[in-house]
Order: C-alpha cells, then structure tokens, then sequence
C-alpha cells in the first residue's frame, strides 16, 4: 500500500535514503552520506512516499514560508515512475506553501521532466510574462 505523507528526515534510515538517491543516479548526493542526512535536516519540509514501508520516493523544499519555496529534490524509484507517485509528492509538498507567490525548482534539462513540471504549472523563466532570468552557480 502506497503512503505518501511528510516526514522528518530524523526518521530516516541513511542506508534507504542513500539507495534512493543511488536509484535515480544521484551519485552527487551519495558521495557524502552524513552531508545529504544534513541536508535533509536542514530542509523546510520533507514529504515521502513509502510502499509497504519501503522508500520509493521523496520531494523536499527549502523555504521562507512566508515569500519563496524552492523545490530542492523530487525523486521516484525508477521501478515505479509514472505512476502519479511524483505528481502526488510534489502536490503534498506544495500544500503547506499555496500562498506563497515564488514556486522555484532547478532541473536537468531531460524531455520528461520538463513535460512533468509543465502539466503541474511550472513554466522556464526565460519564458514568463514579464520576463525573468534565473542564475546558478555551481561548484
């Protein structure tokens, strides 16, 4: 049975999250086991997905709560995308956050996500209306 709810990362195990990760091909993340624990601490909210207690999905955010809620991570065991898990993580995610006005993620630029984020109303800056430009720097 497919349970999606929030969840702190305190009642995580390091090795099911790291598998997780492992499966999606995050291998960023899994280089540093206690970093990503911390990580998802320091997280505004967590909300998972967990089939028969097992942990096939998460989406985490980092926010203000009150002006801005950047969508940090939103990952599905391979074995069980496409089926709704992703749209439901990221609709439980953003519940807490309706209000809020600037809804942000950043993301690789495969085909389906891009189609994912859409269908859930996400737009590219570079297409908005005004414009807007977003900036990353990565190390």
């Amino acid at each position: 049975m497919l349970t999606i709810m929030a969840e702190a990362a305190d009642t995580m195990q390091v090795a099911e999250v790291t598998d997780l990760y492992a499966a999606v091909g995050w291998s960023a993340y899994t280089r540093d086991e206690r970093s990503l624990m911390r990580a998802l601490a320091g997280s505004h909210r967590i909300v998972t997905a967990r089939d028969a207690g097992r942990l096939v999905g998460l989406a985490r955010s980092i926010s203000d709560g009150e002006t801005i809620v950047y969508i940090q991570d939103v990952l599905v065991r391979p074995e069980v995308q496409r089926l709704g898990i992703g749209r439901r993580l990221i609709a439980t995610l953003l519940q807490t956050y309706e209000g809020i006005r600037q809804q942000v993620l950043l993301t690789d630029t495969e085909v389906r996500q891009r189609k994912f984020y859409e269908a859930l109303g996400f737009t590219e800056a570079h297409e908005m209306r005004p414009e807007l430009r977003a900036f990353v720097r990565l190390r």
